[in-house]
């Protein structure tokens, strides 16, 4: 009974810290998302949790209002944890859903970290890098999205340092992000790069001059793979990673000899 309680207690007031976020949703807090007021980091994230966990994987938006879900390591074993937008909770156990009784902490729990990457096509995905790089990652990103935006300058940051490292941009738009679909659909009718990166600086992307499925095609792909946010980086090796990540980290991933070595230099 007493642990019953105390995770009411810890629900109740979850709860209650997301009321402001919601309430400022019409006319504060930028255009209302929550991630326009809050923001946690992965290296935040790692350095909140020192001690408590071997490893901090990805952070991203939690289904329950009010809190980031963190994907972390502890003894060789990966599970959720869940942090308040204060910083100062965190929340370990069952988060059940009322209107279906369905355990989202096991949803959390079942999110892929490795996927087929040969179901991925690539032949709308936008190319930046060199199209001869040895090596070449899948990134699912939203134009719209906040942390997208800030993962794209670090991957150009990573084609500059490593010219034999790509990455193939496949445009996911997010149903929070209302203009993100039809932004998308006038990228990939241009197929253009420039203009993802032109809308990712604040300019505005004309309506599409052509009708395609690519962008359906995907939203149904990351639905089969099991991916449910951006960005998203999947590795040759169909290693899934979700969240904003430095060059530094995603050069760790994509060419860790080569990145010791320069870390010598």
């Amino acid at each position: 009974m007493r642990r019953l309680f105390e995770t009411l207690v810890a629900f109740v007031l979850l709860v209650l810290l997301a009321i402001p976020c919601a309430a400022m949703s019409g006319d504060g807090c930028g255009a209302g998302q929550c991630t326009d007021c809050h923001s946690l980091e992965l290296e935040e994230a790692t350095g909140l949790l020192k001690g408590t966990v071997d490893r901090v994987l990805s952070v991203e938006l939690g289904e329950m209002p009010g809190v980031w879900a963190v994907e972390v390591e502890k003894g060789g074993r990966k599970f959720p944890l869940y942090v308040d937008f204060s910083k100062s909770y965190l929340v370990a156990g069952n988060i059940v859903r009322l209107k279906d009784g369905k355990n989202i902490n096991n949803d959390q729990s079942a999110r892929p970290t490795r996927v087929d990457i040969g179901k991925i096509p690539l032949d709308d995905a936008l190319l930046l890098g060199r199209e001869d790089a040895k090596t070449k990652a899948v990134v699912i990103t939203d134009p719209e999205c906040p942390y997208c935006k800030r993962l794209h300058e670090e991957l150009r940051e990573v084609v500059r340092r490593d010219p034999d490292i790509a990455f193939l941009i496949k445009l996911y738009p997010l149903k929070m992000h209302p203009n993100a679909y039809t932004i998308s659909k006038s990228i990939l009718c241009n197929d253009s790069l420039a203009m993802l990166e032109d809308n990712f600086a604040g300019k505005t992307v004309p309506p599409p001059l052509c009708e395609t499925d690519a962008v359906d095609q995907t939203i149904a792909l990351v639905k089969e793979l099991g991916i449910r946010s951006t960005p998203t980086l999947v590795l040759p090796d169909g290693r899934v990673f979700s969240g904003f990540r430095k060059a530094n980290d995603l050069l760790e991933l994509l060419a860790p000899r080569t990145a010791a070595q320069r870390s010598q230099n």
